[in-house]
């Protein structure tokens, strides 16, 4: 994963953006009928169950938007939630607070949805040693927020991007020919760029692993689409030699077979690009 500090220039990225494409030259609605200097207050309502997220998302883009907005929470990050609850109140420009108001509602109700998804994932898994890791399945642009939301639901980040890890999937095996000549090109590369890169390579069979075993330097094994025996009998042969991850349209129902199989990691897409946005609402507080 990337370093914290480019974890939050990716965050302030996306609220520049955001706000960049939702205000433009001005809320023109909110300034026709609200008089600059009306003080309001706010309060995040919940009309839906699960698990919150996006609350310190929340409070940076009112910053962004007026650091005079002031956030009172009454739920943290990771709180169950239930129909009815009340997450924070906010306070202040009453202008300010329409403005951040979408930008709020989105992400909060995606990053809740993907939080809920995730914790039910990992509670399939918690007996095990397994760890339930994102992809880069991710919304375009909004990345850092939806990877945020996967480790407030209790679950692990994976690479960020093409960039902070080296993944050796079938295209590359294939355009490369074959599995030792990718990692040993992989290696050559890194070494002459001075790359400190983490190198996972990708299984699709038995045969492929034991190649795969051949060489030195891998990371992690991607046992990729392998049924549950399979999977067994992967882990077996790769023992200590290196990380294990189960991937492959891995759902709620399989999870706990495939963390049963002892892999260290199983990744899903489907934490971030199956989910249904929580409904939250902002209301002003009479």
């Amino acid at each position: 994963m990337i370093s914290q500090e480019q974890f939050e220039k990716e965050v302030q990225i996306i609220i520049e953006n955001a706000i960049r494409e939702d205000v433009g030259d001005g809320d023109h609605s909110s300034l026709a009928c609200i008089p600059k200097a009306a003080i309001g207050k706010a309060k995040l309502l919940v009309k839906d169950e699960g698990i919150i997220a996006g609350v310190d998302f929340a409070k940076q883009v009112f910053n962004y938007v007026d650091e005079g907005l002031k956030v009172e929470t009454l739920k943290k990050e990771g709180d169950a939630i239930k129909h009815g609850d009340i997450v924070f109140y906010v306070t202040g420009s009453s202008q300010s607070i329409l403005k951040a108001e979408r930008l709020v509602l989105n992400a909060m109700q995606r990053m809740s949805a993907i939080a809920t998804k995730t914790k039910e994932y990992a509670d399939k898994i918690k007996h095990t040693k397994a760890k339930v890791l994102d992809t880069r399945k991710t919304t375009p642009g909004i990345r850092a927020i939806e990877k945020w939301a996967v480790k407030i639901g209790g679950g692990e980040n994976h690479r960020f991007a093409l960039y902070d890890m080296v993944m050796l999937k079938d295209n590359h095996i294939d355009f490369c020919g074959g599995i030792t000549q990718a990692i040993q090109k992989t290696q050559a590369y890194l070494k002459e760029n001075q790359l400190d890169l983490k190198i996972i390579v990708e299984a699709r069979n038995l045969t492929e692993i034991q190649e795969i075993l051949q060489n030195k330097g891998v990371h992690r094994i991607l046992i990729d689409n392998f049924n549950y025996e399979d999977t067994k009998k992967a882990v077996h042969m790769i023992g200590d030699f290196c990380q294990t991850e189960s991937s492959g349209g891995i759902t709620l129902e399989t999870i706990r077979n495939y963390a049963e199989c002892g892999v260290d990691f199983i990744s899903s897409g489907a934490l971030t690009h199956s989910v249904s946005n929580l409904d939250l609402s902002l209301k002003a507080v009479e």
